[in-house]
């Protein structure tokens, strides 16, 4: 089958029991979705399974599937928020995600002092973000993992865009907040030269 295939074509074909058609929006959406589940869940083992349930979801309830003209990934992001938001519910428990699971540094001239001392920044700043309420932190991962605009992030989130740039420039101020509020010795601090 053509790979491309507009996701209104494949839609309507899936809708219409087409698996081939289904195949081509899970390769096209199934990397956003595991990276969005990982990012809120911390470990591999819980955002592969999931990501399994999204598009489970997705395959059984495509046939009833209404275009409101937003694009379908804000349809499977919503079916990802919520199995997020009950697993979390059902676990009673919040996971910091393991950068050196979850980032590879480039590897190529930078010296190993400089990747710790990155790797120890990243770990304080996914530590602030961890603790940011749970939609200031979808908000950070469609950004900045799934790189989406703020008008996509919208159509996921169900808010306007106007609302996203309000709730992008709030959390920013919050995170700066925490970094001020950060010990002066604090790795985060000495690695840019602020502490002291």
């Amino acid at each position: 089958m053509d790979q491309e295939l507009s996701d209104t074509d494949a839609l309507a074909r899936a809708a219409q029991g087409d698996k081939e058609a289904f195949g081509i929006l899970y390769d096209r959406y199934v990397g956003r979705i595991y990276n969005y589940i990982y990012y809120r869940t911390g470990n591999q083992h819980d955002a592969e399974d999931l990501t399994s349930r999204v598009f489970t979801r997705a395959i059984r309830h495509i046939p009833k599937y209404e275009d409101r003209g937003l694009p379908f990934s804000a349809w499977l992001y919503r079916i990802a928020h919520n199995l997020v938001a009950n697993w979390h519910r059902d676990n009673s428990r919040r996971q910091i995600v393991e950068l050196d699971e979850s980032y590879r540094l480039p590897s190529g001239q930078e010296q190993p002092e400089a990747r710790v001392v990155r790797s120890e920044q990243e770990a304080v700043l996914m530590e602030l973000v961890s603790k940011l309420p749970e939609d200031r932190q979808q908000l950070l991962i469609l950004k900045f993992v799934d790189h989406l605009s703020n008008a996509e992030i919208g159509e996921v989130m169900g808010k306007t865009e106007g609302a996203i740039k309000s709730l992008y420039h709030r959390t920013l101020l919050s995170l700066r907040d925490e970094v001020k509020d950060l010990d002066p010795n604090h790795p985060l601090l000495q690695a840019n030269g602020q502490g002291q």
